[in-house]
C-alpha cells in the first residue's frame, strides 16, 4: 500500500509531499448527469444503481475515460442531509452493497436523511476495466509460505515477479492511475455529479485512509466524515505491513486462549500455548500433505487469518482444528478453507486493485535482502502470518510502475471528524486510530476498550452506534481530556455453536469489509 507525487487537475498539486490549493473548479468540464435504475436485492430492495466516466488521468481531464459503477438507497425523510458515500476498504473492495448494508444498518430516522451511495472504486467489481491480472495465482496447493529452504523461497519470488509482470502486460495503459489520489479524485467526481457541494463519508479500513487523502486534497468539500478501523497513514505501506503481522500473532494467540478455554468442546486442551504448538504442527503436517489436495500451509493460514478480523469466526476454525487433530478428519478443514480462505473471481479483482494500488502508492524497497532482514526478524517473534503476508505484498517489490510520495493528510482546515477503533485490531492496529486522531485537528476518536475485531461500528455494539447516530444527526462529537474521546466496552467473545447458532450465523461476514490485507 504505498505513495504519490504528481499534479492533479482542478484540486492541488502534490510537490515534494505537500499540497498547494487552487481555485476549485477553476476550469472543470460541467458535472456528469447520472441515470439511477432499479438493482434492489432480495437483501436491499431499494438499491439503485448508475455508472459515471472519469477520467483515467485527472491531470488530463479530456483524455482517455474509465467508467465507476455506483449504488444508493435515496433519502426518504423530508430533512436532506446530502450523499453519504461509503467504502468498505481493501483497497480492492467493492462498496455497492455497502450502501445497502449501511442504509438498513443505521437507525431509520437516521438512514432517511441521506442518499447512502455506495461505488466501485477504480480497477474494482462492476467498474471498467475491472483488473485481474493473474487470474489463477492464489489457486492451491501454493508454497509453503514460510521460505526455509532456498528452492520455497526461489518459488515464492518467482511467483511474485510473475503475478508483476502479468499486471504491467495486461493493464499497461491504467496501471500508472490506479492509487488511492486518483481514487481520491474519482470521489469528487462522484460528489459533483450528484449534484453536493460538499459530501459525507463513511469508511473502514483503507478507506479511512482514502477518506483521509480525499479530505487533505478538499477540506472545503466535506461536511462529515467517519472513520472506522484507521489506518496509520504514517506507515503506508511498507511499515504497516510489519505492524500488522504482530498484530496478527497476538489476536491468532488469542484465539488459541479462547480454544483453551472452551476444552470442553474442543478437546484441545487448557493451556493456550500448548494449543498454538498443536496448531503449527498442523501446519507443518499440511505442508507435507494437504488436506483433500487444497489446503496446504500456506491455505491454511488463509483460513485462519479471517479469524484476526472477526472473533465470529472462532467456533468455525476451532472445529475444524478439532477434527483434524482429534478425529484425523480433513473435511472440516477443507471447508472451512472454502469458506474463508478461498479466493474466486471477485477475490482475484480484489487482490489486483489491492497490489496496484499499494505498489502505485508509495515507494517499496526493490532490494529483497531488506524484504527477508525485516520479516525474518519480525517472524521471530510473530510466525502467525508474517511470511505469508510477505508474498502477499511481495509483488510490489518488483512493480512495473514508478511509485508515487506519501501524502501528508494532517489538516487543520477539515471539519471535526469521528473516528471509531478497537485497542486489539490486527488489520489496522490501535496506533492508527490514536496517529491520524493527532494528525486531524478538531478530531474526536472513539475507543472500544478489549475490542479485537475490525469494522466494528454497525456490528451490535449500541455503544459505539449511538456516538455514530449523533454525529450523523446533528454532527454531535463526543469531546474527552485524554488520546480517547469517549471509550466503549468491547462486545463479549462468542461462545461455542450450537446446531442453531451455526445455522443462524454461517456465512456471516464483516458485511462486507476488506481489510487493507484483504
Amino acid at each position: 500500500m504505498k505513495k504519490r507525487a504528481a499534479a492533479l487537475c482542478g484540486a492541488a498539486v502534490v510537490v515534494a509531499g505537500t499540497f498547494t490549493a487552487v481555485p476549485a473548479q477553476a476550469s472543470a468540464p460541467p458535472a456528469a448527469t447520472l441515470t439511477w435504475k432499479k438493482c434492489g436485492t432480495a437483501d436491499y430492495p431499494t438499491l439503485q444503481c448508475a455508472s459515471l466516466q472519469v477520467p483515467l488521468d485527472h491531470a488530463n481531464p479530456d483524455g482517455p475515460k474509465i467508467t465507476l459503477a455506483l449504488s444508493r438507497v435515496p433519502h426518504t425523510a423530508q430533512k436532506y442531509q446530502g450523499p453519504l458515500l461509503v467504502n468498505p476498504g481493501g483497497p480492492g473492495g467493492s462498496g455497492r452493497t455497502l450502501a445497502g448494508f449501511v442504509a438498513s444498518a443505521l437507525p431509520k430516522s437516521v438512514a432517511a436523511q441521506y442518499d447512502v451511495v455506495g461505488f466501485d472504486p477504480r480497477g474494482v467489481g462492476a467498474s471498467k476495466p475491472a483488473l485481474n491480472c493473474d487470474p489463477g495465482h492464489v489457486s492451491p496447493v501454493r508454497p509453503d509460505s514460510l521460505p526455509s529452504t532456498p528452492a520455497v523461497e526461489r518459488a515464492n519470488l518467482t511467483r511474485a515477479k510473475s503475478f508483476a509482470e502479468a499486471c504491467g502486460k495486461k493493464y499497461a495503459r491504467v496501471l500508472p492511475y490506479i492509487d488511492t489520489l486518483s481514487a481520491a479524485q474519482d470521489m469528487d467526481r462522484i460528489r459533483r455529479a450528484l449534484g453536493a457541494p460538499r459530501i459525507n463519508y463513511l469508511g473502514y479500513s483503507y478507506g479511512t485512509y482514502l477518506g483521509a487523502v480525499y479530505a487533505k486534497l478538499h477540506p472545503d468539500r466535506v461536511r462529515r466524515m467517519v472513520l472506522d478501523s484507521v489506518v496509520d497513514p504514517t506507515g503506508v505501506w511498507y511499515d504497516n505491513n510489519l505492524a500488522q503481522d504482530h498484530a496478527f500473532n497476538d489476536r491468532h494467540r488469542a484465539f488459541m486462549a479462547w480454544v483453551a478455554q472452551h476444552d470442553a468442546t474442543y478437546r484441545l486442551g487448557t493451556d493456550p500455548e500448548r494449543i498454538e504448538a498443536t496448531w503449527y504442527a498442523m501446519r507443518a503436517a499440511l505442508a507435507k500433505k494437504p488436506a483433500g489436495g487444497t489446503v496446504g500451509a500456506a491455505e491454511l493460514e488463509d483460513t485462519f487469518l479471517p479469524g484476526g478480523y472477526y472473533n465470529g469466526y472462532w467456533p468455525y476454525l476451532a472445529e475444524a482444528f478439532a477434527a483434524y487433530v482429534n478425529d484425523k478428519d480433513p473435511a472440516p478443514l477443507v471447508e472451512a478453507f472454502e469458506d474463508f480462505g478461498a479466493v474466486d473471481a471477485a477475490g482475484e479483482n480484489s487482490y489486483s486493485v489491492y497490489t496496484s494500488v499499494q505498489c502505485r502508492d508509495v515507494g517499496w524497497p526493490r532490494d529483497w535482502q531488506q524484504w527477508r532482514k525485516d520479516n525474518w526478524a519480525v517472524h521471530a517473534e510473530a510466525p502467525f502470518m508474517t511470511w505469508n503476508n510477505a508474498w502477499y505484498n511481495a509483488p510490489c517489490a518488483f512493480w512495473p510502475t514508478e511509485p508515487l510520495r506519501p501524502v501528508n493528510v494532517a489538516n487543520s482546515q477539515v471539519p471535526p471528524v469521528l473516528l471509531f477503533q478497537a485497542t486489539h485490531d490486527a488489520a489496522t492496529p490501535y496506533q492508527g486510530g490514536a496517529t491520524l486522531h493527532r494528525l486531524l485537528r478538531g478530531s474526536s476518536l472513539v475507543v472500544e476498550e478489549n475490542g479485537g475485531n475490525h469494522g466494528i461500528t454497525l456490528s451490535g455494539n449500541t455503544c459505539l452506534d449511538r456516538h455514530l447516530a449523533a454525529y450523523l444527526t446533528d454532527g454531535t462529537v463526543p469531546r474527552g481530556r485524554g488520546e480517547a474521546d469517549a471509550v466503549c466496552a468491547a462486545l463479549p467473545d462468542p461462545k461455542p455453536l450450537t446446531a442453531k447458532s451455526a445455522e443462524q450465523s454461517r456465512g456471516s461476514t464483516l458485511h462486507g469489509l476488506v481489510g487493507f490485507r484483504g
